[in-house]
């Protein structure tokens, strides 16, 4: 009985160290989005509805804001949108035009489209959304509708006395006008940094009827295009670890051996090799770039740390590019750099020996190793 209690504690103990070689827990990085406030300022054109042709009533535009996003998908703005309008009409076959100034505070609720759909991921080129919301129309300097009111009535109503002559431009106002508008759009930003963006915008603004001095029984409109830029302050982003599923472990099989010898001629040698276990990490790049990032380089340092704690062991590295950017040519190049880019770092940063480093570039193949491009600008490392 001695023999079989010594060989099934051998047993046991066999089992519980190919147990834990097996279950090395893998990692990947994701992206963990931080609210944020930011700035923007913008330039463009305004066309005011009215009854002439589109570009008749054109006039510059400029945008100043502050906002606020609360997740990947929304947020909320204060801008302030002014500098003037336009108006027209036509009497006896002749054409009248006049313009104004204005500012217009508005509050907006925005919604990131792209992100509501596709996920956050601060690597991706190009957000666009939505926004809505309401504010005030301050309007002033009218004193070109008055005119043009003025020389209307003495033209169209000749045979009346001054006094009795009615307003052509029904609606006329003086002085400073305050209204309601309502506001809706559509915007698009390119990430330049994941601090500064370079952004378009459309926008409809609908008011009260007599914004532009005349009177049509309906709502008064005009539409913004602007461009400009926008900064968010502070972190927007930062990445994290999680850890993917354990592999699955086959359940030991405990063998019971009875040996029939003497006790005390029995010699018993269990000699274990450990054999490590493969170590995956993937280094992944910027669009268009080889450059290993700071929040990249711990990956290399996690390999360089594992060779140096296993001298037997090699690393292969494999470069990648994204098969939707740029020629197949640049990818190439590209897939090689990367790998290339990787195995300078262990033997220069780390002081890993160059024959103990294959490198490989897969350039752009058809069967890439991920699903998303950013996944795919990649040079990948296994330690054997």
């Amino acid at each position: 009985m001695k023999i079989n209690k010594l060989f099934l504690t051998a047993s046991f103990a066999l089992c519980a160290a190919f147990m834990a070689n097996a279950q090395e827990a893998q990692e990947e990085t994701e992206y963990v989005f931080q609210p944020h406030w930011y700035v923007q300022g913008q330039v463009g054109m305004q066309e005011t509805l009215g009854e002439t042709s589109f570009g008749k009533l054109a006039s510059f535009n400029a945008q100043v804001g502050v906002g606020y996003r609360f997740n990947p998908v929304l947020g909320a703005r204060l801008i302030f949108n002014g500098w003037t309008s336009k108006g027209s009409i036509e009497v006896d076959g002749k054409r009248s035009d006049w313009k104004w100034n204005y500012v217009a505070p508005t509050v907006n609720a925005t919604v990131d489209l792209v992100n509501l759909i596709g996920g956050f991921n601060p690597e991706r080129p190009v957000n666009a959304g939505i926004f809505a919301g309401i504010g005030a129309n301050i309007a002033a300097r009218n004193g070109e509708a008055n005119d043009v009111n003025n020389a209307l009535k003495a033209s169209v109503y000749k045979d009346l006395d001054a006094a009795a002559r009615p307003d052509v431009l029904r609606n006329i106002w003086t002085g400073t006008k305050a209204r309601f508008v309502g506001q809706f759009g559509v915007y698009a930003d390119y990430n330049l940094t994941s601090n500064l963006k370079l952004g378009l915008e459309l926008q409809a603004n609908v008011l009260p009827d007599g914004y532009n001095s005349k009177k049509a029984g309906n709502a008064d409109w005009y539409f913004n295009g602007l461009v400009g830029v926008k900064y968010a302050f502070g972190t927007t982003f930062t990445k994290q670890k999680r850890k993917k599923c354990c592999a699955a472990t086959a359940e030991p099989k405990i063998i019971e051996k009875i040996v029939e010898v003497p006790v005390e001629k029995i010699v018993v040698k269990e000699v274990i090799k450990e054999v490590p276990a493969p170590l995956t990490r993937d280094v992944f790049f910027k669009i268009s770039t080889i450059k290993i990032t700071k929040d990249e380089m711990y990956k290399v340092a996690e390999v360089a740390r594992y060779m140096k704690t296993n001298p037997d062991t090699k690393v292969t590295v494999t470069g990648y590019a994204d098969k939707g950017t740029g020629s197949m040519k640049l990818n190439l190049r590209l897939s090689a750099q990367r790998a290339e880019a990787v195995a300078n770092a262990l033997i220069k940063e780390y002081g890993i020996a160059s024959d103990r480093i294959t490198v490989k570039s897969m350039g752009e193949v058809e069967d890439q190793p991920y699903p998303t491009p950013a996944q795919n600008r990649v040079a990948i490392c296994i330690v054997e």
